[in-house]
């Protein structure tokens, strides 16, 4: 995943890309075509930021930071193809930002409607949601934050919300358990029936969405979101709208996972459309707008939020569900609700219906009469991208008074973001105060009109960058379809797992939305996700606040690029955390060290040397040849890849002076070649005194024989009524018999068969003997 150019990489930084770099390295190694760029998510709030508090141009900022962080890629060896790199605010790629917006504004998918967004009275400008602290604006904690009603630009991701929950399912061999169950959860599919319910001495209907249809003559009250268009028409005076509004605010400034309920009652009444009843309409701030259709049908009696909030108001609970095998509950005494699936009762014609029945006749009877049908309502809601921010993409809409809303022609694509803009931190867009930005002739009357003054979200800019990297320089078109069709899905995506949720739905989004565009054929971005551990520092994420940061060019300084990438290989399975301990980086200095004099030193060897000694080097070496391999071909367990490498290294040591002059250079050769996608550098330097030309990772990667590899004699473990007592070490393919007697001969073995008969030997041939006793 590409970074954010905040200013310096860091250890997470180091980790993942050390991860990537010693695949890619692997896999050229085994022949294949790689494609490992790089580029930069450049565009952001951080800029901004900088910009009020440093009085820096924002692009400025940017590029610099960018400058110094592949300065930093570089030093530390990432084997980056940089004629790929991309720059997300380079009007060269957001030039194809907008060219996707006016696509999907053509197909219906981008639209605008009234959004409620954070809003600080005292800067008086909007807030992203990650500005918002405790409930506070970010820059004074004491100012609370307001909700206010906005024009905003969305996406309609919601238009592939099924595709997108069912698709997860041809993932689930390649990408994490977590993300997958991530992603579930939060497209969130939920199915049920929508009901429209009348109100009271009108015309107008307010629809509910419903998982539990079975329930709905348990429904005592009709409960509206505050935001619900209806709720101003409801309220008879500006008092209840005022509080409406510090229940929207109240809440916004809440846990969203721990609400206190909140509730006001409008005072008017809506029809139930099944049995004619009327039940009152109240406004609660735990009914969410954007689920659904913003308003439920509370049921007390078997729903814990609804209980909760009926209880406090005082709403009558009416059970009518009863479990399976047992009795009603009586509603006035109910301790909690009856949640699980059961019998229905005291609903007409449905009594006595088992849950899932009454449920799928209910929706057909509210269907045949034309107040409801069964329904599918997903958790997601459609994509935001309005940012009332400067450092973005342009919006590429005009707004004229004639015509309405148009998209910028293509032609005159990109919509170029003007330079030294003054940003103050308030009011709306900065953008809105650039009059050459913001008054454009219409493109169809030629009237005066105005531009959009939003940016878009930055997560537009990392939606299709990798799809960028195949074809970076294409001024024609975002990229030549048939090259993608080569490189894509990719192969394999590393980032962390904080980017399940957003980045990773919203570009499987954008993946989709191309694939209906006929620019691609894949469904998918990527077959493989890895996600990879963090680097703790006492247990706790490295942080600037908390003055526990280790700085990669600290480190490279003191210990050279191989030690660092090797410390962060080494530490953790990848994808576990690792916490940062600078005694074991200086263990991998030393290790990097005894390899390079090892292969140094016999770099002029002579002698014959010894049989025994060669032929258990190679042993040891084609050992080691096969596990990091098999670590590389199937789950990258770098940490246990560099242990053998350091056994192998122990074991040369120890070998060494018995070694012949061609069996020290053949291990030379390939201890340099296993070291050349962890610590690349070092290999080189080696690869260079053992007289070879061109980079060492272009050099196939080394087999490992069998019957090298294979020892010559077994350990075998020896138990003694199923409980281990003892190893032996015998020739591969000992008789039974032999084993039998050289296990009883074990000191080990002896204090627990000694004055016992035996009743039974298991031998399994070179796995395992267990002798039973009485």
């Amino acid at each position: 995943m590409l970074p954010y150019p905040s200013g310096k990489l860091h250890m997470g930084h180091v980790r993942n890309y050390a991860i990537g770099d010693a695949l890619a390295r692997y896999m050229w190694m085994r022949g294949y075509n790689v494609l490992h760029p790089m580029g930069w998510d450049a565009f952001g709030l951080p800029a901004e930021n900088a910009a009020l508090k440093a009085g820096r141009e924002p692009r400025e900022w940017t590029l610099s930071n960018i400058a110094h962080m592949k300065a930093q890629m570089q030093r530390l060896g990432f084997a980056i193809d940089w004629n790929r790199e991309i720059t997300t605010c380079e009007p060269e790629y957001y030039r194809w930002n907008q060219w996707f917006f006016v696509k999907m504004f053509e197909r219906g998918l981008a639209y605008r409607k009234e959004a409620l967004l954070n809003w600080c009275p005292e800067c008086g400008t909007v807030l992203a949601n990650e500005q918002v602290v405790n409930g506070c604006c970010w820059r004074h904690d004491t100012t609370p934050v307001e909700q206010r009603a906005m024009q905003q630009w969305f996406l309609k991701i919601t238009d592939y919300a099924g595709e997108l929950l069912d698709a997860l399912d041809d993932l689930e061999n390649g990408w994490p358990e977590r993300v997958i169950a991530m992603q579930r959860n939060w497209i969130g599919r939920s199915e049920g029936a929508e009901v429209d319910f009348s109100l009271e001495n009108s015309s107008r209907k307010i629809r509910i969405f419903t998982t539990r249809i079975d329930t709905i003559y348990g429904a005592t009250a009709l409960i509206l979101a505050p935001e619900h268009p209806l709720v101003n028409e409801l309220l008879s005076d500006d008092q209840a709208r005022l509080r409406v509004k510090e229940m929207i605010d109240a809440t916004a400034r809440q846990d969203p996972g721990n609400v206190q309920k909140a509730g006001l009652f409008t005072g008017k009444y809506a029809v139930h459309p099944f049995h004619g009843g009327r039940i009152p309409i109240w406004i609660g701030n735990f009914v969410l707008m954007g689920y659904g259709t913003g308003a439920i049908m509370a049921v007390p009696a078997h729903d814990e939020r609804d209980f909760e909030f009926c209880r406090a108001y005082g709403i009558p609970v009416v059970p009518v569900i009863r479990p399976i095998e047992g009795e009603l509950a009586a509603g006035e005494t109910m301790p909690e609700p009856f949640l699980e699936y059961g019998i229905v009762e005291n609903s007409g014609p449905w009594s006595g219906l088992p849950s899932a029945e009454a449920r799928e006749q209910m929706a057909a009877f509210a269907k045949s009469h034309c107040f409801g049908h069964a329904s599918v309502t997903y958790r997601i809601k459609d994509w935001g991208i309005s940012r009332q921010r400067y450092w973005g993409t342009p919006i590429p809409i005009i707004y004229c008074p004639q015509c309405g809303t148009l998209p910028v022609p293509e032609q005159d694509l990109p919509v170029l973001l003007p330079q030294n803009v003054k940003i103050t931190g308030k009011g709306r867009s900065p953008l809105e105060s650039v009059p050459e930005f913001m008054n454009v002739p219409c493109p169809r009357c030629g009237t005066a009109a105005r531009r959009e003054s939003d940016t878009m979200d930055t997560f537009i800019d990392s939606s299709w960058y990798f799809y960028r990297y195949c074809d970076p320089h294409n001024d024609r078109a975002p990229f030549d379809s048939q090259i993608i069709a080569h490189w894509f899905p990719i192969d394999q995506y590393i980032g962390g797992i904080t980017h399940a949720i957003l980045h990773l739905i919203y570009s499987r989004f954008w993946t989709k939305v191309m694939r209906d565009l006929g620019l691609v054929t894949n469904n998918e971005p990527a077959k493989n996700l890895f996600t990879q551990g963090m680097v703790l520092m006492g247990g706790s994420a490295m942080s600037k606040s908390k003055g526990n940061v280790v700085d990669p060019d600290e480190m490279v300084e003191k210990y050279g690029a191989d030690t660092c990438r090797l410390y962060t290989l080494f530490a953790a399975p990848p994808e576990k955390d690792m916490d940062w301990n600078e005694s074991s980086v200086e263990g991998q200095f030393r290790f990097l060290a005894r390899v390079y004099r090892f292969v140094t030193r016999n770099l002029d060897r002579g002698g014959q040397g010894q049989p025994d000694a060669d032929r258990n080097a190679l042993r040891k070496l084609h050992q080691t040849i096969r596990k990091v391999t098999n670590d590389f071909d199937s789950r990258w367990h770098f940490n246990t890849s560099i242990a053998s490498l350091m056994e192998l290294v122990n074991k040369l040591y120890e070998l060494e002076t018995g070694l012949s002059a061609p069996v020290a250079r053949e291990i030379s050769e390939k201890l340099a070649l296993m070291l050349a996608p962890f610590a690349p550098y070092t290999a080189q330097e080696l690869w260079d005194h053992l007289g070879h030309n061109g980079p060492v990772f272009r050099h196939l990667w080394p087999p490992f024989d069998p019957d090298l590899a294979k020892e010559e004699l077994a350990e075998i473990p020896v138990q003694v009524n199923g409980k281990l007592r003892a190893h032996l070490r015998a020739p591969f393919g000992t008789s039974k018999e032999d084993l039998q007697s050289l296990a009883l001969a074990l000191d080990k073995v002896k204090p627990f068969v000694e004055g016992k008969q035996i009743a039974k030997v298991v031998v399994v041939p070179d796995k395992l003997i267990n002798l039973v006793v009485k």
